[in-house]
């Protein structure tokens, strides 16, 4: 009799190739599935940094006006069109002293909304120093000019308006002389920013901000 013998069946070429298939196929839907949430993880984290820079850009725009100082020895408040100038107090500490800031939109980098600060003032030919600075750094900036600008926000346009007078107007606007004399700092500034399309948030966004005199200490 002869003895039971067991015969042992191994994969077919075909059957290797098949499974090696299958398995190619799960790496790649899968690897697109991780690729697709990395993807949508980034820009969402993107988004994400846009507004955080435009609510810091705000703050410190409200901040800035806030903190405006009013001289007979030199200009407070001064917008040529093109560059709002501001002499502000220092925020460090309270011998940080005066320093000037200056908001602007460059035109000839796509558009950004920049703010520029000066170092903290010591003298009134410092002030005078840096106020020239902020109006050339507005037209033709420098590398050391630029060193002390911070870009925000992407804008297609933006506009000002102060308030006086009971009304908005342009600041660079005159309706003739007038017998009641206007003070350097208006009762409020409206800044109209367009904000550019593919942002996280784009359109208009008015910000208004009222003289703390004015409205009670806030703005």
């Amino acid at each position: 009799m002869l003895p039971n013998t067991r015969h042992s069946r191994g994969f077919t070429l075909i059957e290797l190739l098949v499974a090696i298939t299958v398995m190619a196929l799960m790496a790649i839907l899968s690897w697109r599935g991780l690729d697709g949430m990395s993807r949508a993880q980034a820009q969402t984290q993107a988004r994400a940094d846009e507004v955080l820079v435009l609510q810091s850009g705000i703050a410190q725009w409200k901040a800035d006006l806030d903190a405006l100082s009013e001289s007979s020895q030199f200009s407070s408040l001064d917008w040529d069109g093109r560059v709002l100038r501001m002499t502000r107090r220092g925020s460090a500490s309270a011998g940080d002293g005066l320093r000037i800031v200056a908001w602007t939109r460059r035109t000839d980098s796509g558009g950004p909304w920049l703010r520029w600060q000066s170092p903290p003032l010591a003298t009134l030919g410092d002030w005078q120093s840096s106020w020239l600075q902020a109006e050339r750094w507005a037209q033709n900036p420098g590398d050391e000019d630029k060193k002390r600008e911070v870009s925000l926000i992407a804008l297609d346009e933006w506009q000002l308006f102060y308030f006086r007078g009971g009304a908005w107007s342009n600041p660079l606007s005159s309706d003739g002389p007038s017998t009641t004399p206007q003070p350097a700092i208006p009762e409020g500034i409206r800044a109209v920013l367009t904000l550019s399309a593919g942002q996280a948030i784009s359109g208009r966004l008015t910000l208004d901000w009222v003289r703390p005199t004015v409205g009670g200490g806030k703005s």
